[in-house]
């Protein structure tokens, strides 16, 4: 029987037992993205943590601190002198543990994850269900920000956590990798919505593995060990020498990431700039049907 890697998913439960623990360092990471008639919409989920989050969580902006504006993409990993800035502006540091959640079925808070892994920071879990299974529990929430002194984050970066388009090329034409497109199967077949204006489909040799297949509809908490390993070895995520996944633009391809580290998976990269940068780029092969 799979199990999942518990140093990385806390639970609800735990979560609430722990909230006054001074070591403790918890972000809300939601985003809101919706696709309308009137095309995508994009904007930081702070008002909605303005209004009410779990005590003592503090606020993460996906789109603006932890970005890198000098990327014509949203959402790019920044510089590691950035992302060490903003850390110790939120008070994380060596010997802090950092527990990740969003709104959104957990995709912004594995994303986040995921850039804390790339600059080597390994205390930090996702919270199970975040705030869905948290409100549907009824459990305490506040308004008030919390306050933290400042700390000192050393950013030590990791090769291979995000990878760039030369990367999937190669990927491409080696029959041992695995590329899992994280969007929609009807953006995966380029039936759905496209991605920042570019060409519908995706990355050819890549197969589907929707990210909001991995956690439940209604909680938004991981499926089971078995569930996740069935699901990923079904699309030979398992069995490769090494696996990249993509998405729109690095959040749902997180998340997929997210799923394996918890099945044990290594050898596991995120294409930063995902279909943004693939789709619009003519030069690149994309496939549909």
């Amino acid at each position: 029987m799979t199990q999942l890697d518990t140093r990385l998913l806390i639970e609800t439960n735990e979560l609430a037992e722990r909230l006054d623990d001074p070591t403790l360092r918890l972000f809300d990471c939601t985003v809101v993205l919706e696709v309308g008639p009137d095309g995508v919409r994009i904007e930081p989920g702070r008002a909605g943590w303005e209004a009410a989050h779990i005590p003592g969580a503090g606020f993460l902006d996906l789109l603006g601190e932890l970005a890198d504006p000098a990327s014509r993409f949203h959402f790019m990993l920044p510089p590691p002198e950035q992302f060490a800035e903003v850390m110790s502006a939120h008070g994380v540091e060596d010997g802090t543990h950092v527990v990740l959640y969003d709104s959104r079925g957990g995709m912004w808070a594995a994303r986040t994850w995921w850039m804390l892994r790339a600059y080597g920071f390994d205390a930090a879990a996702v919270l199970d269900g975040g705030w869905t299974k948290w409100t549907l529990e009824g459990r305490p929430t506040s308004s008030e920000p919390p306050r933290h002194a400042r700390a000192s984050f050393e950013a030590r970066p990791r090769a291979g956590v995000f990878v760039d388009k030369d990367a999937v090329l190669a990927a491409v034409a080696d029959e041992k990798a695995c590329l899992l497109n994280g969007l929609g199967a009807d953006q995966h077949r380029g039936t759905g919505p496209t991605v920042a204006g570019g060409r519908p489909g995706r990355i050819p040799t890549s197969r589907s593995m929707p990210a909001l297949e991995l956690v439940d509809p209604d909680t938004h908490v991981y499926l089971t060990a078995d569930e996740l390993r069935s699901r990923l070895e079904g699309v030979g995520a398992m069995d490769a020498d090494r696996v990249i996944t993509y998405c729109g633009g690095g959040i749902a391809a997180s998340a997929v990431a997210f799923a394996l580290k918890l099945v044990g998976r290594e050898n596991v990269s995120v294409y930063d700039a995902s279909l943004e940068e693939w789709a619009t780029d003519p030069s690149l092969p994309i496939e549909t049907g």
